[in-house]
């Protein structure tokens, strides 16, 4: 009862952000409201209005992701279920507009919707739309009506990518009546031997440790990358830097490192917001770059900005060694995608929620830096150090190879779960 009136305050929170113009607040709300219109409309030509649900809507299983980032996640698993059973239907939902505007066309789900408020009221109408034969819930996303819905209906829950610390509220003094909504859980596949631990030491054992399944993504997105000439003509034999997904911080530790980039270096910029003002911020701080959308390999510069989207993982491909954004913000940006191509990488100090940062700071494959003479010193020796270089390369490669995998895990468990153990 408390946890839904923290619900139902929260979205009342968002609605009243949205009142005093929050952008993205005003998405949240506007989005759902438009949602409910149209979903009545449809369940009303199909006679769920009066409660029924039609035999002809077929078997479908339930992925819910918070954002873009936690979808890109379930992806994987996505792509392996229609493949291997395209006789289900995938619905996809968000939490977040990020996720769903991006993802609302992505052509592997049969339906993208925004969830609703985690209430009883709403998980119920949720699971009464379509006949569900399993759901899956990915990393951090706990929707305790919604699990407990799952759990009377009869539907596997399953947790993909799940990784929890000792500081999880889950494993706190105070936390039982949280534990106790954990054995709405069919499954766990979680991403490392801690959370295993910590499941197994507070009684729960249906759990696989399988790693994460977002290096499966990369790994595919890599072994798919396209080649772009004119930035091969750009780069035209030299040694590649890329700056991926970068903020005003990064950008300026940079700017104090260009003038002593070799003459046989040049340096690719990806901010993480390319925005025509924020790109002529970068333009002011580098007068000679060129911008990717207007690149022009007859006028030899070192620096290129990339004032698009979605080529930046792909980009990677051409890059010796990688600097990753967000470190001096709130937290460092996607390294996977470089590391996937072998790229060292250097970000902030800001890491410490990605366990692949912190496994490869302990490993020597990437470096956190504080300042702009501890990027100049980590920039140096990647650059001129070739035997340091070559192992800390070698321990990007080495590292990718041991974490993928995850999908073909999670698909083998839930093949077992959802079907052997049905006919036992």
């Amino acid at each position: 009862m408390l946890f839904t009136l923290g619900v139902l305050l929260y979205a009342l929170g968002v609605r009243v952000a949205a009142f005093f113009g929050n952008a993205k607040a005003k998405q949240w709300v506007e989005g759902r409201r438009k949602q409910r219109k149209e979903l009545k409309i449809i369940d009303k030509l199909l006679g769920r209005h009066k409660g029924n649900v039609p035999a002809t809507d077929g078997d479908w299983i339930w992925f819910h992701a918070a954002s873009l980032g936690e979808f890109e996640q379930g992806r994987p698993v996505i792509e392996a279920i229609k493949k291997d059973y395209p006789q289900f239907k995938i619905l996809l939902s968000f939490f977040s507009p990020s996720g769903y505007e991006v993802r609302k066309d992505y052509p592997l789900a049969d339906e993208v919707l925004y969830l609703p408020s985690d209430t009883a009221f709403h998980a119920k109408k949720w699971l009464h739309r379509h006949h569900f034969v399993a759901a899956f819930f990915i990393k951090y996303e706990f929707w305790f009506n919604y699990m407990r819905a799952l759990k009377n209906a009869d539907i596997p829950l399953f947790y993909i990518s799940l990784i929890f610390d000792e500081k999880s509220y889950f494993f706190k003094s105070y936390g039982n009546w949280f534990r106790k909504q954990l054995l709405n859980v069919t499954h766990f596949f979680v991403q490392d031997e801690t959370t295993a631990t910590l499941l197994k030491e507070n009684g729960f054992d249906n759990y696989t440790v399988c790693g994460d399944t977002r290096f499966d993504r990369v790994a595919a997105i890599a072994k798919q990358a396209r080649p772009f000439p004119e930035v091969e003509k750009f780069i035209g034999g030299r040694k590649c830097i890329i700056a991926g997904s970068t903020w005003p911080p990064d950008e300026k530790l940079l700017e104090a490192f260009v003038p002593k980039l070799p003459v046989d270096y040049c340096l690719v910029i990806a901010p993480h917001d390319v925005s025509e003002s924020h790109v002529a911020q970068i333009e002011a701080m580098f007068p000679e770059a060129q911008r990717y959308t207007g690149i022009n390999a007859n006028q030899p510069t070192k620096i290129l900005i990339v004032d698009t989207i979605g080529i930046l993982s792909q980009l990677y491909q051409y890059a010796r060694f990688v600097y990753i954004g967000g470190g001096f913000g709130v937290n460092i940006h996607n390294i996977q995608e470089p590391v996937t191509f072998g790229c060292p990488v250097v970000f902030g100090p800001k890491y410490g929620s990605f366990k692949e940062a912190v496994d490869l700071v302990a490993m020597q494959g990437a470096f956190s830096v504080n300042d702009a003479a501890g990027l100049e010193d980590i920039f140096s020796r990647l650059m001129n150090d070739e035997a340091f270089f070559n192992k800390a390369s070698a321990t990007c490669k080495t590292y990718l190879e041991q974490q993928v995998g995850a999908t073909e895990k999670i698909m083998e468990g839930f093949k077992n779960i959802l079907f052997l153990q049905k006919k036992a």
